[in-house]
């Protein structure tokens, strides 16, 4: 259950404190099935287990783990066009008149009440969990779009829930660039195999990309000379996580290598007791990257109050 993606928001302490009924207004707020003439609905499912009983979160000391999920009716816009003018050219041939804006719309609705029961229906899920003790909510996903999703349907369930997304001091496409344009990164970092390189001055400016490359060579130095500043780029910590860091300081292609995997071991008795394993190593793993990004790019946890 290694999360593959990161995207990042902060609570504060007295957040964290109400988060401890989490499991309990989750269970309130359970994904349904779509209903017959429903275009998708959302809700949370349990990351560990199913069924009723199933608990709708997974807690290992500070950290809670949680599933956001969703059905959502594939009804591809060009079936239901190409149907409506089907039926369109059939009124006009056997009643020989137009058919008008209003009665398109009639038509068009009646096609979506006919053809909603038999669309398929496509199912999502995303982890995330909430670490109150150092007050991040992290999300399995590189989507914007998707983790604002997820985090209405937690505020939704809890009645309030004020993360807020990251707001660094320090500029990331500034230092990141300097990191790549110097060598000189923090402590514990060094320099992955791929980036991504823009002109800021327009929105349709030049754009390099380097995968499996060496982030030290000549050309790529060449592109930070004409103006070019980092947008992403590949990182290693510790030489035990691996990933793509981007201006937005959403976390992608996280990877955890082999001295993380082999402090796993065998695989435990059962999926309660691997779940607590993959879960508790992924968690303290990433509360220490989440520490240094913390502080490499001036990220406090919001105050009370």
């Amino acid at each position: 259950m290694f999360f593959r993606n990161l995207t990042l928001f902060r609570f504060s302490p007295a957040v964290a404190e109400d988060l401890k009924r989490l499991d309990e207004a989750l269970g309130e707020h359970r994904l349904r099935p779509c209903g017959p003439l429903e275009m998708g609905t959302r809700g949370f499912v349990p990351p560990v287990g199913r069924g009723e009983d199933a608990a709708m979160t997974h807690a290992v000391n500070a950290c809670t783990l949680l599933t956001v999920g969703s059905e959502e009716k594939l009804l591809p816009a060009a079936v239901v066009n190409d149907e409506l003018q089907r039926k369109v050219q059939k009124i006009a041939e056997e009643e020989g008149r137009k058919v008008g804006g209003r009665e398109r719309k009639r038509i068009k609705e009646d096609l979506l009440t006919e053809l909603l029961p038999r669309a398929f229906v496509r199912s999502s899920r995303m982890s995330a969990y909430v670490d109150r003790k150092h007050g991040w909510l992290v999300l399995d996903t590189a989507s914007r779009k998707s983790a604002e999703n997820a985090l209405t349907q937690v505020r939704e369930a809890l009645g309030s829930f004020p993360a807020v997304p990251l707001a660094p001091e320090e500029g990331p496409r500034v230092l990141m660039t300097d990191w790549l344009a110097n060598g000189k990164l923090p402590g514990g970092l060094v320099l992955g195999d791929e980036c991504e390189l823009r002109d800021p001055a327009t929105a349709t400016g030049a754009i390099a990309r380097c995968r499996r490359q060496d982030l030290d060579a000549e050309e790529v130095k060449e592109h930070l000379r004409n103006g070019k500043q980092v947008f992403q780029l590949g990182l290693v910590f510790d030489d035990r996580i691996s990933f793509v860091l981007g201006e937005d300081l959403v976390i992608r292609k996280l990877k955890f290598l082999d001295a993380v995997l082999d402090e796993l071991g065998d695989g435990q008795q059962d999926a309660a007791a691997e779940m607590d394993a993959r879960f508790a190593l992924l968690t303290l793993e990433l509360e220490r990257l989440l520490a240094k990004l913390e502080e490499w790019f001036g990220l406090p946890r919001p105050k009370d109050g």
